[in-house]
């Protein structure tokens, strides 16, 4: 088991954990927005389980059938995650409306103000480690999950918050204002997740500072090829796929342009972790002088 499905592992435990404690205050107290936390952290747990089961599929090599890999599993599971995200806001949204239009009784509201501070730091610990680990393994879904528990946080604060003023004006409708606030803050982690997991699976390139990053690595080489284009970018999970086609002195010995790409794929794998760098070489055309080497001209006729 890599760093990655052990960091997903932890999620779920802990959120098995909040979710039974969320519940069974929101039950006793009677508050909507205990018990619309506790659904919010119970979609949490579906996500983790799916980050979990995702990122065991997607640490597979590839094979015949998935000669690029299964790192799109990755992007698949984000996905859904985004969408059990909606989900729970949409619930939430319902719950609380009802609540606001026939009133509703929260009794021993320090109950679930401890609760949701326990919960609150209970999440940030591990969203800490969940976005450490993302960032180092580079993982979409492990990301998402972090996400998914730092929103937690914050809407265990707004709970909490709005638990402290019922407490201290014994305002009831305080309580669903509350839920709602915690659906909007949910509803804007949902729109992050769903564009950052669903991008990657209609191959939208690489993000303009990484695909400079790439050309810059390139240029560094200028003065050994004549030129580069058709420079493709897309991410799969963690992998990004890189395609360019690199022109070279067409009296350039094959060894030698061989080891100009081996050398431009090292550093831009050096730069850009998980990556995937295919070059093809083209000599160049005889419309084209490159004036690199004696006899160019005469190699392309």
């Amino acid at each position: 088991m890599d760093e990655r499905q052990r960091a997903a592992r932890l999620s779920v435990f802990s959120n098995i954990s909040l979710v039974v404690l969320k519940l069974l205050t929101g039950i006793f107290t009677g508050s909507i927005s205990i018990i619309s936390e506790a659904i919010h952290s119970g979609l949490d747990l579906m996500a983790s389980a799916l980050a979990y089961f995702s990122l065991k599929e997607a640490s597979k090599p590839a094979d015949y059938e998935h000669r690029y890999g299964h790192g799109k599993i990755e992007n698949v599971a984000g996905t859904f995650e985004a969408l059990l995200v909606f989900v729970a806001a949409l619930i939430i949204i319902i719950e609380a409306l009802k609540k606001l239009k026939s009133g509703v009784e929260v009794s021993q509201p320090v109950a679930g103000i401890v609760v949701m501070g326990l919960s609150a730091g209970v999440n940030y610990q591990v969203s800490r480690h969940l976005f450490k680990v993302a960032k180092a393994t580079q993982s979409v879904a492990l990301e998402a999950d972090a996400w998914h528990l730092l929103t937690d946080v914050y809407t265990s604060i707004g709970v909490m918050l709005g638990l402290g003023i019922l407490k201290l004006t014994g305002f009831s409708f305080i309580d669903p204002l509350a839920a709602l606030f915690v659906a909007g803050l949910i509803l804007r982690a949902a729109y992050r997740l769903m564009r950052e997991a669903f991008l990657p699976l209609v191959d939208v390139c690489l993000p303009a500072e990484e695909e400079r990053l790439v050309k810059d690595i390139i240029a560094a080489h200028a003065g050994e090829y004549i030129e580069f284009h058709k420079l493709r970018t897309r991410k799969s999970g963690r992998e990004r796929q890189i395609d360019l086609h690199l022109v070279v002195p067409a009296c350039q010995p094959v060894a030698e342009a061989h080891s100009l790409c081996d050398r431009i794929t090292s550093e831009i794998k050096a730069a850009l972790p998980y990556s995937e760098v295919l070059i093809h070489i083209e000599p160049c055309r005889e419309d084209k002088d490159c004036h690199r080497c004696p006899g160019c001209q005469e190699a392309v006729k």
